[in-house]
């Protein structure tokens, strides 16, 4: 059955690759607490602009969160005279909060990530039994993304890719000839994400990278983390389809679905939890909102014993 959305993002990224004026600018901020990239796109003729996958300082600690990487970001904006029209979220992320909630009252945009966090929240709400008060239709997004839909980021053409496997609601957002694809893939030296939270699938991943992998080789990934590879002193989180194809040490071309599953199940069972999960998802399914507070006027995050 043809990719029909597959086949639509080639042809866009073949577009921008032709025509330098449908290719975003990128600006990263890496924040090393969480090993996470944030990336600004966006179009350089009319400013408008993307934030992808932001972070909101928490010190698990002591239970204090601070805006510090999110008010470089807000910096950077507006000394650029950038134009917010999008807070993306590749996915609900276990690793860091989101900032989005935050970057919106102070530069707008509205808030998307892929239609199926419905599911994550479905499953996590369970876990953390955030009772019937917590909605689970996505509502705490302004726009849930269907694999295939289209939208732009001021005269850039950009397309969504439905990527799961790392957790049933992994989005890519391609604009222009840049995708930025979350925890699908790290830099070829790396590898790839885990699959073995609550509705990741490691066989779903491995497809899922396949169809990424099929886009043009020029195309630019940009990554949501990254780690330092053994033998590499500075962080990375920019790549192409190509480097991708040819060196990725986990699913280069030639690595079959059942190595591919097998090497990335027996991976998983050797890794610990990241270090934020509790706040991170209880955070991040609710759009990066705190859980409502209690009658105490605070916000709690709970932590599951024996569950996770």
């Amino acid at each position: 059955m043809p990719d029909s959305a597959l086949e639509a993002a080639t042809r866009q990224i073949r577009a921008a690759t032709a025509d330098p004026a449908l290719r975003p600018i990128v600006h990263t901020f890496f924040d090393e607490a969480t090993f996470t990239a944030t990336h600004v796109a966006y179009d350089p003729a009319t400013r408008a602009t993307a934030v992808i996958d932001s972070v909101l300082d928490y010190d698990a600690a002591s239970g204090r969160t601070n805006s510090a990487s999110a008010e470089a970001i807000v910096a950077y904006v507006r000394e650029h005279k950038l134009k917010v029209e999008w807070q993306l979220e590749t996915h609900a992320h276990a690793d860091h909060l989101s900032a989005a909630p935050w970057l919106q009252e102070q530069l707008g945009g509205k808030l998307a990530i892929g239609a199926d966090i419905t599911r994550v929240q479905e499953v996590f709400g369970k876990i953390f039994n955030a009772g019937t008060a917590f909605a689970r239709d996505g509502s705490q997004f302004d726009r849930l993304f269907h694999d295939g839909e289209t939208f732009s980021l001021g005269n850039i053409p950009a397309i969504a890719l439905h990527v799961p496997g790392h957790t049933p609601a992994d989005m890519a957002f391609i604009i222009g000839d840049a995708a930025f694809i979350g925890d699908t893939l790290f830099m070829p030296d790396y590898g790839t994400a885990r699959a073995d939270f609550p509705g990741g699938d490691a066989r779903r991943l491995y497809r899922s990278i396949r169809r990424l992998l099929s886009l043009p080789d020029e195309t630019r990934l940009f990554l949501c983390h990254d780690y330092k590879a053994p033998g590499r002193d500075t962080f990375a989180w920019e790549t192409t389809v190509g480097a991708e194809r040819e060196h990725n040490v986990h699913v280069h071309e030639g690595v079959s679905e059942d190595d591919f599953v097998n090497m990335r199940t027996s991976r998983d069972k050797t890794l610990d939890l990241p270090h934020l999960i509790m706040p991170s998802v209880q955070v991040n399914m609710r759009g990066g909102h705190m859980p409502e507070p209690e009658d105490n006027g605070v916000s709690y995050i709970k932590i599951p014993i024996n569950r996770l």
